[in-house]
């Protein structure tokens, strides 16, 4: 199988210590860069792209696939659908891969399905965190669409499947409408854990940001945006697959009213750069203008799909999320970029710096954003959750499975072998 021959090449690679310039990987395809940037480049991809199937996806008695997090024993429904994504390629010529990959969704569903409002569970099925994040619903459907868009394999949506994504409908159906509908309380939010005061906009609410920290305003923007794409992918699903009329008019009719309350409620002008898009909102006319490290994010919107990058709204935000305006926006000496209030302040986050490039039309600022992704190796040939822009030897997290699996989705990008848009 592919992925068995791969790992025995790495572990030649690392036995013999054969140089990372002297094999074929090319990292930073088609750009500029020196002999010494590109080596170091090329072996963290090696690194990257082996790291979680290997280390961090784990086939279980049940069938399922059990992927932790990394250093937390936990598995993170968004983490671990974002961590699979750039193997979605190679399932399609090893058994074993597409194996693990249908395992994935299929433990994601037993999760949704054991409590909806749950963001990270155990290997035993335990709930470890119930901070109840728009996006960790979101994510195994993104995933699930995106492994049968590109492989046609239908055996991805079993009942159990079908079971949990209705389930990801009516709970987002009731947290439109969070203070009329919803039972869901947390200790970290304000009002005895309801949250703060919303308006009905038609997006949904959520209680956490993809960072996990509790939100200021319960609207997150590039949340909804991600909700918006999604209800239209479980559309084509409901439709094309289950046959399934009602859950595809749901699924499609969520879709637009969550888009139309973005649009409505999510925007507002800023000097200089005019009008923006807010990255959380309550409906009552109060905006947090802010961008996060985490995706969904408003650097990400293409990513994603909401919006193609040249749109003009969209590079409106980007100009903003990339200066000194945005709060968690960092310069250093040896790297800058997006941070998060998650981490210590003047700390860059990997997932930005390969949001950024993702998301670019400049073959100049790629260039750079590969550059300070090289400048925070420190010899472990690995990325980290942040790492500070003065100082890459200081970071946080030691084993951190999502960037480095999205840095590995950067390299098949370039290179032709992952979708770069949706």
């Amino acid at each position: 199988m592919l992925i068995r021959n791969l790992g025995r090449f790495l572990a030649l690679v690392i036995a013999f210590g054969i140089a990372a310039a002297a094999v074929p990987v090319r990292a930073a395809e088609g750009l500029t860069m020196s002999p010494a940037l590109n080596a170091k480049l090329d072996r963290l991809y090696l690194t990257a792209y082996d790291e979680t199937i290997q280390r961090h996806a784990l086939a279980q008695r049940d069938g399922t696939t059990y992927v932790s997090t990394g250093d937390i024993e936990a598995e993170w429904l968004r983490d671990a659908s974002a961590t699979v994504r750039p193997y979605i390629g190679l399932s399609q010529h090893d058994g074993d891969v597409q194996s693990k990959l249908r395992g994935v969704v299929a433990r994601q569903a037993k999760y949704i399905l054991k409590d909806p409002y749950a963001n990270a569970f155990s290997r035993s099925y335990r709930v470890v965190e119930r901070k109840f994040e728009v996006d960790s619903l979101l994510y195994p459907i993104w995933f699930a669409y995106d492994y049968y868009r590109q492989t046609g394999d239908r055996r991805i949506f079993t009942p159990e499947v079908r079971k949990a994504f209705n389930r990801v409908l009516s709970t987002m159906r009731s947290e439109q409408h969070h203070q009329q509908r919803s039972r869901y309380v947390h200790p970290q939010l304000a009002n005895g854990g309801r949250g703060s005061s919303v308006r009905y906009t038609g997006m949904v609410w959520t209680g956490f940001r993809p960072s996990d920290d509790p939100v200021r305003y319960h609207y997150n923007i590039p949340v909804n945006m991600f909700a918006a794409v999604v209800m239209k992918d479980l559309t084509t699903i409901a439709r094309d697959v289950w046959h399934d009329g009602r859950m595809a008019s749901n699924a499609w009719g969520l879709s637009v009213q969550i888009q139309r309350g973005i649009e409505q409620y999510g925007t507002l002008q800023l000097k200089p750069f005019g009008r923006i898009y807010a990255y959380e909102v309550d409906g009552l006319g109060h905006a947090n203008v802010m961008d996060d490290a985490n995706i969904p994010s408003l650097l990400s919107i293409p990513y994603f799909g909401y919006l193609p990058k040249d749109n003009s709204l969209y590079l409106a935000t980007r100009r903003f999320v990339l200066s000194d305006r945005n709060p968690y926006f960092f310069r250093g000496k040896y790297a800058e970029g997006v941070g998060s209030p998650h981490t210590p302040h003047g700390y860059v986050w990997p997932l930005a710096l390969c949001v950024q490039a993702l998301t670019s039309s400049d073959e100049r600022e790629v260039s750079r954003v590969f550059g300070w992704i090289a400048v925070s190796d420190i010899g472990d040939h690995r990325l980290h959750e942040s790492f500070n822009a003065n100082w890459p030897e200081t970071y946080t997290r030691e084993d951190f499975a999502w960037p480095n699996a999205l840095y590995a989705e950067l390299v098949l990008t370039r290179r032709g072998e992952l979708y770069a848009e949706r």
